[in-house]
């Protein structure tokens, strides 16, 4: 097998393991299911990963990457501060995140950390430290980017930004649960703008 061929193998064999491990549940899922949705046989599959728990640990570490292109780096936040208004930024992270779950592949990575949290340390650690704490850390550089372009408020920039983002991670799982069952999500993206537009309003802005 050249090498071309091998990669597009490995591919398919993650995005199968994506799909049924999204719907199922990673200890659900057999290496005779996979194999069968790829078209190969089993003993194909260790051509390319040791284990089923490889893959697991490929589609985390495929996730983690993913997540944190989502974001700008910190050290771009000053010129970021500058260049737009809080309202903006806060609205461009909204728009990023309902990109990233238009991504097929990205919403069925959601799913799997979803499910595998109370099973797998890995997967709560990804949801607490680079999900929520991530994001937290993230925004709260960022408040303190806009306080010294005095566009807000100086104050307490980390509560700021739990106040801002809780609410917004509630939303972001029914979003989730909604596009899974293929409903509507109008109501929760008017729910996103209006603690959107009630937040700004509590915040001192110049």
């Amino acid at each position: 097998m050249d090498r071309l061929s091998a990669e597009g193998t490995k591919k398919k064999i993650l995005e199968a393991s994506i799909e049924l491990f999204s719907r199922k549940g990673y200890s659900a899922v057999s290496v005779r299911e996979l194999t069968k949705a790829v078209g190969i046989k089993e003993s194909s599959l260790y051509n390319h990963f040791r284990s089923k728990e490889e893959i697991l640990e490929s589609i985390y570490q495929l996730f983690k990457a993913e997540h944190e292109l989502a974001l700008p780096s910190i050290d771009v936040l000053p010129v970021i501060a500058k260049s737009t208004t809080i309202e903006n930024f806060l609205l461009d992270g909204m728009e990023s995140f309902k990109r990233s779950v238009a991504d097929e592949l990205h919403e069925k990575m959601w799913r799997i950390l979803n499910i595998e949290q109370f099973r797998d340390q890995r997967a709560r650690d990804i949801i607490l430290n680079q999900v929520y704490k991530g994001t937290i850390d993230f925004l709260e550089h960022a408040f303190l980017a806009f306080m010294e372009e005095n566009k807000v408020t100086h104050g307490n920039a980390r509560f700021l930004a739990i106040q801002y983002q809780y609410p917004i991670f509630a939303m972001m799982t029914e979003y989730l649960l909604l596009k899974y069952d293929e409903k509507d999500t109008s109501e929760v993206d008017t729910k996103m703008q209006e603690h959107l537009q009630f937040f700004l309003h509590n915040l001192h802005i110049y």
